[in-house]
């Protein structure tokens, strides 16, 4: 068996679309359009891709230029990506920023209650969660 795809098709399309859980674009009644399958999908930096599959959704290829615009354009993926997903369930890598917060980070709520019970910032910053929320416990305890 030959590891180069098959000539891309709606199918593949809209196949790509609904695993990567793209939403299906509703019209002003509520329904979707008619005319074609208009996707939307928004990435973590808020930009929004959209993309339209003519109707019918069947096996209809798509031309060379117009396949190339829909990944560039539309999809924003390269073709490694787009059959990974298609043929496997990969979904692609959007770039999105890993998270580095600490496991026991404080949380914004309590830095800014004990800042306001006059605790300096070096000091919490050197808390991990449990310290943090100990030391505001015994704050407005020694206030009361």
């Amino acid at each position: 068996m030959s590891d180069r795809p098959p000539a891309p098709t709606r199918e593949h399309h809209d196949t790509f679309c609904e695993r990567e859980r793209w939403t299906l674009v509703r019209g002003a009644t509520g329904r979707p359009v008619r005319h074609h399958r208009t996707y939307e999908f928004e990435l973590w930096d808020r930009r929004v891709l959209r993309t339209r599959i003519s109707k019918p959704v069947d096996g209809s290829t798509y031309g060379a230029r117009m396949w190339s615009h829909i990944l560039r354009e539309q999809l924003d993926v390269g073709a490694p990506a787009f059959w990974a997903c298609v043929r496997d369930g990969v979904l692609p890598d959007r770039g999105a920023p890993e998270r580095t917060v600490p496991e026991n980070a404080v949380p914004l709520y309590l830095v800014r209650a004990l800042s306001d019970l006059g605790v300096a910032e070096g000091a919490i910053l050197d808390l991990d969660a449990a310290g943090a929320a100990r030391l505001h416990a015994d704050l407005l305890t020694a206030a009361t």
